[in-house]
This record gives C-alpha cells, structure tokens and sequence, in this order.
C-alpha cells in the first residue's frame, strides 16, 4: 500500500491511477489523516501530491514533519516537493514561475529515483513558487535551465522530491520515476485492470427495481455509461438527449444505434429555441455552464412527472414511475461524469476550482432525483478503454470529445442565434479540413472559438471591422494535460481562408499554442 497525500493537485487522482496502473496499491488521503493513516495501513510509501497553496502563506495545508523520520520512502511532488523542504529547513519564495514543458537535467545519475532515466528529457511543470535552498540533509539531483532545484534527495532517508509532475502523460520519463519509486518502496504489485462485469453488478446492486433517467450527448463519457446501464437494467433504462442546439449533429443516429439492441431507444426532447432564451443576455461562462446545468435538470423532472400520470412504451415495454419512489428520489439520473470533470470543479478539499461543469458545479442544490456516475472515477483514457471492453465501434470508442455546455462555452460573450450558424460553420470548416488531410484521428480535439474580438479586414477593396476567431486544436490521453498539435502550415492556411472567406462577419484567424498548464482545454 501507497499512501497518496492530497494537497489539492488537479493530479492528486492521477497520481493514484498511475501507481495503481504499474501495480502498485494506492489510497488518496488528506493531509489532516496522514499519521493516523500511516498507523492504521502501515504503507511502504508516502507520496505527497502537488496543490495550488503556497506553503509560506497562513492556513496553506501542512503534515506533521514527524513523517520524514518515519523510515518510510516519500515521494513529493511539486507542492510536496515546497512543503518538504519548509518544514525541513531549505527555503521557498514566490520566485520563477514554470508551466507546462521544460527541459530537464540529470546532475546526479547515481540516485536510485532516477535509474534509467534519460540524462536529459521533457517534463510537465506547474508551479509559481520555487525551491531556492533545499534542506542541508538533501543533495541535488537535477535542474531545469530557469529553476536549479528541481530534484533532491535525501538517499539515507529514502525522501525523493520533484518539481515536476511525474504523473502526467508530458513527462517523457515519468513513468520510469514512478516505477523507480515503487521499486524503492518495495510494494508487491497486483495487476490493476477495469472490469465492465463487476460494474455492471455494481449498478445493478445500487439501483435495484426502480428506473435510470440518463443523460446522454452522443459524446463517449455518456454513451459508455449508459451502456454500462442498459446492459444492468435493460428497458428500465431511458435515456434522454436535450437537443438544446448547442450539440454537434449527428448525435441522435449514434445513440439509436448504440441503444437499440438492448431494446432501448433514445427520447429526444427540443429545446433549441427556449435555450437560446435563457442565455440571452448572459456573457459569464461560470453563468452559462449553470444555466444550461439547471435546464437539463428541469427538463429530466419534467419527464420523470410525465412517466408518473401514464405508461411509457417508447422504449419497448409499458412501465410507470410510483409516486412513492419519485417523492423519496429513487428515480435516478445518470450522468457521464468522468474524473477530470470533478478535479476542476474542485473535487477534493483542498484544491482551486478551476470551473464548473454543466454535470458536476453546475447542477442546482436541490433536486429531485438520485445521481448516478458510473465513470466518476475514471480518467478519458480509461473510459475509452471501457468502451472497447464493453464491444463498442472505433468510431464510438474514439469520437472527438465535445463539452458538455457545447458551442455556448465556445462563443465568449452572449451566445445568439447569429453566432451560435458562426461557431457550427466554421467547426463543420475544422473537422472537414482535419479530415481531409487525414490527421483527425490524431486529434483529441479541435475546436474554434468565436472570441469576441474584432479587427480589421479588407474585403472586396473596402475595410471591413469583424470578429477574430481562434483555433484550438490539441492532443491528450487524460485530459490533464494536452499540449497543441503541430498541424502543417498548409493545412492551417486551408483552414483559414475557408473560415474568413466561408462564415460571415469573420476577419481573421488566429491560432492557440497554449500548453495545459498553463491553459485549460476550452478558453471558458
């Protein structure tokens, strides 16, 4: 067993996966739980995580230092990394800032956390503080060329610490480091595998007799879950999708083929044009994402009233809901949840929220019916895993991610029905391009953002003042960290000349080579 000490990293779950996934047992903990942990799992190693607190501030989460004479190998990371060496003696100011890629150095290849490691490679950081003296007790291990003390030890002890994120799929030889450390603690490894059948019983076991309201989107997060459900309950599953016009097309067919061999078919309920109302007027994404939260919830109560007054038998057999189980909320919603959907909607006690999504920060406090999240603890790599364990299409499995609150967190500013043709044009103009020059299976995704910026154009030989739009296209397995696909420049001009020259009122195009970190995925 492997205790993982979450100060609030986005990462503190992944952390978990990765060891779980090399074989090596993992529990997240709390700061606040770690001597009582550490007495009650007597774990052969510590991990402290990376978190968004600056450790010289009042109140920034801490552990009782006693842990380091413990004997017990400890790994920290970032965040672990600035705690370790405060409480220890070495010294932590707001110095240079790093986020995303940097180059990495090895100046000590003896030390047991970097065997095998690349003398030099590319590792993911993110952090604004820095390590300017490490504990006397601790030697150098490596530097970046911005920040000297990147990597220390202090070998007697078995403490390891790290700027940088080991977890993440960016740094290159982070899965050697991990592996490195679970060989130091000397855990016995167990091999870690998703199993759909234990999944299946497990929903079968928590929702008995009664039915699932879903929704779904067409995208792969909802589509596997509920396939997860069908198979568990068959036709007490309805799932529903909210056809609010701000999905990409296309979605219905999947979800008819998806569903109907397990004797269920799809309800679709429009409500392009009262979505477009609610929005009127509003221009703060956070708004946005809980606005469209909140009409989704309605429009599920909405037909969970329905199912009560009389039998349904869209979905091949006659049923109706009991006033008792509607009244105490065993009528429950299922929802595509993944993990990373919960980190940046703060899902832990000690991390930032980030921003709330539609199914996790955006739902109203108060609702009538029981939450169902089969994936809450999965990453998009690992749904995507499901997916092909549970037979479904390559084309399924693998389906370009599209948000939740859909094209209104990609126009900033009011959504209106002009920009809301503008945004699905010139996204139609994207994935056309992709495809054609054969890279979209490449892609983890592509999008572009009405930015609400204007500029100067010339068209027709007369200046013409219109709105920017911005590219994003990226490449992930986690969604934790992406970094910006190297699309040629022809394939960029392509892509360019057609948006400006096809989707009105559009002057230009510019495009984002942002990492995450820095940037999330979505601009709102």
């Amino acid at each position: 067993m492997l205790l993982v000490v979450d100060f609030g990293s986005q990462t503190a779950h992944l952390i978990a996966r990765r060891l779980k996934s090399l074989g090596a047992p993992a529990k997240i903990i709390t700061p606040e739980q770690v001597l009582a942990e550490i007495q009650k799992e007597k774990p052969q190693g510590i991990v402290l995580s990376g978190g968004p607190s600056s450790v010289y501030e009042k109140g920034a989460p801490t552990i009782d230092k006693k842990i380091f004479s413990l004997g017990i190998p400890i790994l920290g990371i970032c965040y672990g990394f600035q705690l370790a060496a405060h409480l220890l003696g070495g010294k932590v100011i707001a110095g240079r800032k790093e986020y995303g890629p940097a180059k990495f150095r090895i100046k000590n290849q003896e030390s047991r956390i970097m065997k095998g490691v690349k003398k030099e490679s590319t590792v993911w950081m993110s952090h604004g503080d820095e390590i300017i003296a490490i504990p006397k007790s601790f030697t150098l291990i490596g530097s970046t060329p911005h920040v000297p003390n990147t990597a220390a030890e202090d070998a007697k002890k078995h403490i390891y610490m790290l700027q940088f994120h080991p977890e993440v799929d960016h740094t290159e030889q982070g899965t050697k480091i991990l592996k490195n450390f679970i060989a130091i603690s000397g855990v016995k490894l167990q091999r870690h595998t998703l199993d759909p059948k234990a999944m299946i019983e497990k929903i079968k076991n928590i929702v008995g007799n009664e039915h699932v309201i879903a929704a779904v989107s067409g995208g792969v997060d909802s589509t596997v879950a509920g396939v997860l459900v069908a198979k568990a309950i068959g036709k007490k599953f309805i799932p529903i999708f909210v056809d609010n016009g701000l999905m990409r097309e296309g979605a219905e067919q999947i979800l008819s083929e998806v569903f109907t061999p397990y004797g269920v078919m799809p309800r679709i309920i429009h409500v392009e044009k009262e979505m477009l109302k609610k929005l009127q007027g509003i221009t703060d994404s956070e708004e946005k994402r809980k606005i469209i939260g909140k009409m989704y919830i309605d429009v599920f109560e909405k037909e969970m009233h329905k199912l009560m007054k009389k039998p349904s038998t869209s979905s091949g057999s006659n049923f109706s809901l009991s006033k008792r189980s509607a009244s105490e909320g065993s009528v429950f919603l299922m929802q595509g949840t993944i993990f990373s959907d919960v980190i940046e909607s703060k899902g832990s006690k000690h991390a930032d929220k980030i921003k709330s999504h539609h199914n996790v920060g955006g739902l109203p406090k108060e609702m009538k019916l029981t939450l169902l999240e089969p994936l809450r603890e999965l990453y998009k790599d690992e749904v995507r895993q499901l997916g092909k364990l549970l037979g479904l299409s390559k084309e399924v499995v693998w389906k370009q991610v599209f948000p939740g609150p859909g094209y209104a967190v990609r126009i900033r500013g009011e959504v209106t029905e002009e920009r809301l043709a503008q945004e699905k044009q010139a996204d139609m103009i994207v994935l056309e391009e992709l495809k054609k020059a054969k890279v979209l299976d490449n892609v983890y995704m592509s999008f572009p953002i009405m930015t609400g910026a204007t500029s100067t154009a010339v068209k027709g030989d007369g200046r013409f003042m219109g709105e920017v739009v911005a590219l994003r296209v990226i490449e992930s397995k986690n969604v934790m960290t992406t970094t910006w696909s190297r699309l040629s420049y022809d394939l960029l001009q392509k892509i360019s000349s057609r948006i400006v020259n096809e989707v009105p009122k559009i002057s230009r195009v510019v495009y984002d080579i942002t990492t995450k970190p820095p940037a999330t995925m979505e601009w709102e």
